[in-house]
């Protein structure tokens, strides 16, 4: 867990864009962590300062050349199309990365992950990247442990995601780790996204959206977030769904891509997350409230999911009052 640093100014996140670059991708980190009130300057760079095509029917040209890199305090290369991939690193790409300072977090979008693989930051390491691209990855780099079934990986300073729209994930990830719960929920509002999506979570979901006329399970979940502090049981949630278990379980999964005790598990910790940030809750009293059996299972849980004591979590990201 990455403690706030005192210092007012914001964080300097640079961008990285590389010839072939997906628009939408280029543009989340501005998009998201922009709307984080003022705690991040997001520049956009090209490793020699000239515009890049992009995978449109249009370039871009920025404003920054890769001197950018060299006050990074976090750097995001973004995803190229597979097919502009090359074997290895043309030489100004290599150059950019070796100036980015050792003390910066790098990050990476979809099969941005290849960029940092090939400049050999990965080695080592686990990672993530769009599953489609899973098997050339291992291929290329036997010393990245690689898991494609995740959002994203954090590993050290190092963070890979997988594909588009777990750029916003990650993005979201960073706020909620550099400033807390709230501020992440609340720029996840701004920009009309999912607030909290675990890195762990499935990154291919078989069946994301029901079949025509199949009951789904989106009432069953906002049900379930009423009364976290239940001791809700997959019966409870299966007679609530009006379905069998086994039904319930197979359509849950599809649905959301975790089982229901996994995902009660995830909303259990998320919600403590915020009672520690803005209450002054015992950590036995936080338990209750979630639905953990002790404050214990709290401290298990919130260890297993970000590493860390409550006390320490607090102690970081309590809400000023």
């Amino acid at each position: 867990m990455r403690r706030r640093s005192s210092v007012r100014r914001p964080e300097r996140v640079v961008v990285v864009a590389l010839d072939g670059v997906y628009p939408f991708e280029l543009g989340i980190p501005s998009r998201i962590l922009g709307a984080a009130d003022g705690r991040y300057e997001v520049l956009t760079c090209t490793v020699d300062g000239r515009p890049v095509r992009t995978n449109a029917d249009f370039s871009v040209t920025v404003e920054h050349g890769p001197e950018a890199l060299d006050s990074a305090d976090t750097v995001i290369v973004t995803a190229i199309p597979p097919a502009c991939i090359p074997e290895e690193l043309p030489d100004e790409v290599t150059a950019a990365l070796a100036t980015i300072p050792e003390r910066a977090r790098v990050v990476s979008i979809c099969t941005g992950a290849f960029v940092l693989a090939s400049a050999g930051l990965l080695d080592g390491r686990r990672a993530t990247t769009h599953w489609q691209v899973a098997d050339r990855f291992r291929r290329l780099f036997p010393r990245v442990t690689l898991d494609p079934d995740v959002l994203f990986v954090e590993d050290g300073r190092f963070l890979t995601s997988a594909g588009a729209a777990s750029g916003v994930d990650i993005c979201l990830h960073l706020v909620r780790t550099d400033h807390g719960h709230e501020l992440a929920n609340t720029v996840a509002r701004r920009c009309v996204v999912p607030p909290f999506r675990d890195g762990g979570q499935a990154q291919y979901i078989e069946q994301p959206v029901p079949d025509s006329g199949a009951a789904s399970t989106a009432a069953t979940r906002a049900w379930a977030l009423e009364r976290l502090g239940e001791p809700l049981t997959l019966t409870d949630l299966a007679a609530h769904a009006r379905m069998s278990l086994r039904t319930f379980a197979r359509r849950f999964h599809d649905e959301v891509g975790l089982s229901p005790g996994r995902w009660l598990i995830q909303q259990r910790v998320a919600r403590a997350r915020h009672l520690l940030e803005s209450s002054d809750l015992s950590v036995d009293q936080i338990a209750g409230e979630v639905g953990f059996a002790t404050g214990a299972s709290l401290r298990q849980h919130l260890h297993a999911a970000i590493g860390v004591s409550p006390q320490a979590y607090r102690r970081t990201f309590q809400t000023a009052r």
